[in-house]
């Protein structure tokens, strides 16, 4: 019987509605009061309803006289707060209903709900985050207004003073996603790139100290903006930023993933991550040691690097298995395949880059090992490479078998094969003869001609051309012709880039060790590919002031001469008297060196002039013009 009076006696949405259609303000914040009392959230009918009938003016001239800028009816001066509470948590609660949180009129409401959230202990904050959102996630308008008007700055103010785990910075989080999807490159400010710095930061303390799903959230949203469009330039804002705690924030939220039973793609995205830190820190990243107050198990040394390659591993055998599949056993020419293979593509990218990372790390650490990493974990990840490798080398295996030589995943896996290589050349010796012919045709996707996949193998090549046994491997199996294709393709007039010139001169000591070791290998060259070679070479060092460009240029040269006369050059219709001279110039220039003194630089270059000078004492004789130019300058 009571609580059938009380159920009568209760206010009623009609009554609500009634004194929010009132003329008079006291009418209407009765009803506003009413509505705060029995409508529920997720009530989107009633929300509707009651939004219709208070109108977007009275809530904006409620807002601003919480503010201090305006009034209504009433005593407005001395309830200021409580206007400021009750308008903001009621437009929060009609932006539940997502017609109205898109609502142009909501979107204007965002600098003024900013500028409540920058006055210092705002009591209605966390009603302010709630607002934003909504509205932010509602259209693509709200995400830029939020940016436009300063969102990215305050968050990145008031993130750091959040309470971890708290509703507030889910939110907060939430909303720079927003904005950052939203945003064109052209959109990216100066303001924008000092301040996604500043979120980083809280959001990777989030991924490091919580263990509930908004760790998985930081995660993801780290990982989104490491690789986004706007990597390289946070890249670069996050260097200088190397003295505080995010690295070590990092280092142990990508631990934490790694060594627990999590979904696979949860592993990928803290590999996906990883990968971006080790870019912007270094390989040692990996080895680095958390110090955190905050955290009461510290991470071991050697945690990270064990995890990080332990988890690359076993990513590229999965994704490098599914590739074969898709590539040789599926569905053939269907979209859906297309995108399959791509995407498994630039993950395995991300797992091969950590290897590459790991291998240069190790390599820096050979001989010191046990200052950094103990004995047990240097085995360790030794072990874990050669198991990798081998995994790489069978997968290319595979595609040589069904006629593949294109594709940049085949192209990203004679680069990490080459990495590792370069270290430790004489590893899976006879794999690697089997399919180094294979390895060096290699293309990319968007290569007409192999010439990248023969540059990451120079540095073993290079290195086994220094004995006789690589040299007649080499040569039996033609390969040194890819060699000299790669040579001449970044020293010739088509001037292909590469990063550094370490490639022009690891390929210029290839052809060296091969063509100083003919008489022991009977090595012989074609004509067509002597002539392209001392062409390029020509053309190479013909403005050159550097001394070893000079040297190495006429080494080589003074080597090939062997093989052919100024007769047989001049006759070749690919060779003209243009190139001869060129070559008759270098040639007299390297000699001049000779005559200069025992300078530091002729020093550094002794071996290659005592090269050239042998070879022009058994050549010259078929080489007037060269006889006469180093009789000029001499």
């Amino acid at each position: 019987m009571d609580s059938q009076q009380e159920q009568v006696q209760s206010p009623s949405l009609d009554d609500c509605l009634k004194l929010l259609r009132g003329e008079r303000d006291e009418q209407r914040l009765a009803g506003l009061l009413l509505v705060t009392k029995f409508c529920k959230g997720d009530d989107v009918a009633s929300l509707r309803k009651v939004y219709d009938a208070v109108g977007i003016q009275f809530l904006g001239r409620l807002l601003r006289t919480g503010m201090g800028k305006g009034t209504v009816s009433g005593n407005g001066a001395d309830n200021r707060d409580a206007y400021l509470q009750l308008s903001v948590t009621v437009l929060a609660a009609f932006c539940r209903v997502p017609e109205i949180a898109s609502s142009e009129d909501m979107v204007l409401k965002i600098p003024v709900i900013l500028e409540i959230m920058s006055k210092s202990n705002s009591p209605v904050l966390e009603e302010c985050y709630e607002f934003l959102y909504l509205v932010t996630v509602s259209c693509e308008d709200g995400a830029m207004t939020l940016y436009d008007y300063g969102g990215m700055k305050l968050l990145a103010s008031q993130m750091c003073t959040l309470p971890d785990g708290s509703h507030m910075m889910e939110l907060a989080m939430k909303m720079v996603q927003s904005m950052l999807s939203k945003l064109s490159q052209d959109s990216i400010t100066n303001d924008c790139l000092s301040e996604l710095p500043m979120v980083v930061v809280p959001i990777a303390r989030q991924f490091a100290v919580l263990h509930n799903e908004l760790k998985f959230e930081a995660l993801h949203l780290l990982s989104y903006i490491f690789s986004s469009k706007y990597s390289q330039l946070l890249h670069d804002a996050l260097r200088v930023m190397a003295g505080n705690n995010w690295p070590d924030y990092m280092r142990v939220g990508i631990v934490a993933i790694l060594q627990n039973r999590v979904a696979p793609s949860e592993k990928l995205h803290a590999l996906i991550l990883a990968e971006s830190i080790v870019s912007i820190l270094g390989e040692s990243w990996v080895i680095g040691q958390s110090s955190l107050p905050d955290l009461q198990d510290p991470v071991p040394a050697d945690r990270c690097l064990l995890l990080v390659l332990e988890s690359s591993r076993v990513e590229v055998d999965v994704l490098l298995n599914e590739l074969a599949y898709l590539k040789y056993e599926a569905s053939k020419n269907t979209s859906t395949t297309a995108e399959a293979i791509l995407l498994k593509q630039q993950n395995v990218a991300v797992a091969f880059s950590l290897v590459e990372r790991i291998i240069k790390l190790i390599s820096a650490m050979t001989g010191n090992e046990g200052e950094l990493i103990g004995e047990n974990t240097f085995i360790k990840v030794i072990n874990g490479l050669n198991e990798t490798i081998s995994v790489v080398l069978e997968y290319l295996k595979d595609a040589k078998e069904h006629g593949q030589n294109k594709g940049n995943d085949l192209l990203a896996s004679v680069r990490v094969v080459g990495s590792y290589l370069a270290e430790t050349p004489d590893a899976f010796k006879d794999k690697v003869t089997e399919l180094l012919g294979y390895m060096l045709s290699i293309e990319a996707d968007d290569e007409s001609s192999p010439f990248y996949s023969i540059c990451f193998l120079l540095p073993m090549l290079c290195q086994i051309t220094m004995k006789i046994e690589g040299c007649k491997a080499l040569i039996s199996s033609g390969c040194y012709k890819a060699v000299v294709e790669c040579l001449v393709k970044v020293i010739g007039p088509s001037c292909y880039t590469v990063e550094d010139d370490s490639c022009i001169f690891l390929a210029c000591d290839t052809m060296l060790n091969l063509l100083l070791k003919k008489g022991q290998v009977q090595f012989s060259m074609d004509e067509s590919t002597v002539v392209d070679l001392l062409m390029a070479l020509g053309y190479w060092a013909e403005d050159a002031n550097d001394p070893s460009v000079l040297m190495m240029a006429s080494s080589i040269c003074a080597l090939l001469f062997d093989y052919t006369s100024e007769e047989a050059l001049l006759n070749h219709p690919n060779f003209d008297i243009s190139s001869l001279g060129r070559l008759s110039h270098l040639i007299a220039r390297s000699l001049a060196f000779s005559k200069r003194g025992v300078s530091d630089a002729v020093r550094a270059e002794m071996d290659l002039l005592e090269i050239v000078i042998s070879g022009f004492s058994r050549w010259a004789h078929r080489f007037p013009r060269i006889s006469e130019a180093v009789e000029r300058i001499s």
